[in-house]
This record gives structure tokens, C-alpha cells and sequence, in this order.
């Protein structure tokens, strides 16, 4: 990614260039790169779509590989995702349609599944 990239990249209004240019451009990204693509998709999407969905094609792609990126893009979109219109597509994407079944063992290990879980699951009553 050069400069004139990533000077573009910073006028996105809402994440879609940033997503795309890594969905266009994964082949070529080079782990920084990766990294300042997070960092801008962060800053610009507001409303966690595009977070959503650039952790849902990197956990595809390579899910151990992008592992970091993941992480960080997973808990900038719980964190933006107020009326969580993406977070159910999230969770099955990265955990699959059974995580529920196996959610006190994900929460355990995953600080982010434990937090999707805990916005997307009402309280039990007792």
C-alpha cells in the first residue's frame, strides 16, 4: 500500500473503501498494511458493518494467519455495533451456527465471543 492509498483510504466516509481495498488487495498486503487498514476502518466506520465484515473474510481466508487483525476488528465492532444489526451474522461467522452449544467453553477462552454472547443472549431469569 503506498501513500496515495492510504491518503484515499483516510477520506472514507464509513469503511466501504477501506473494506474493499482489502478485500481487492489482500494478495498484495503485507502485515502492516493490514494493520493500517484496521486502524483506519476503526476510525471511520461508525456504525461496525464494515468491521463486521472484514473480520467474517479474514477468519475465511486465513483465521489463524489474520489472527490479530481479527481480534481487534472483532472488538471495534462490538464496541460500535449499538443496535447489534451485525453481531449475530459475526458470531455465527467466526464460531459457527452451533456456538451456543459450546458458549461456556468459548467464554472461557475468547474475551470476544464472551462479550458478543453477553450483547446477543438475554439474561436468564431466575
Amino acid at each position: 500500500m503506498n501513500e496515495q492509498d492510504l491518503k484515499r483510504l483516510k477520506s472514507d466516509p464509513d469503511g466501504l473503501l477501506t473494506y474493499e481495498y482489502l478485500a481487492n488487495h489482500i494478495g498484495e498486503c503485507e502485515p502492516s498494511d493490514i494493520e493500517a487498514l484496521v486502524d483506519n476502518m476503526t476510525t471511520v466506520d461508525l456504525t461496525g458493518q464494515f468491521l463486521a465484515s472484514a473480520a467474517r473474510y479474514l477468519h475465511a481466508i486465513d483465521a489463524e494467519g489474520y489472527a490479530p487483525a481479527i481480534k481487534r476488528l472483532v472488538g471495534a465492532a462490538i464496541d460500535k455495533d449499538r443496535e447489534h444489526r451485525y453481531l449475530p451474522d459475526l458470531i455465527t461467522g467466526l464460531y459457527g451456527a452451533d456456538y451456543a452449544s459450546r458458549a461456556d467453553e468459548l467464554c472461557s477462552v475468547d474475551d470476544n465471543f464472551r462479550r458478543l454472547y453477553k450483547r446477543l443472549t438475554p439474561p436468564q431469569s431466575l
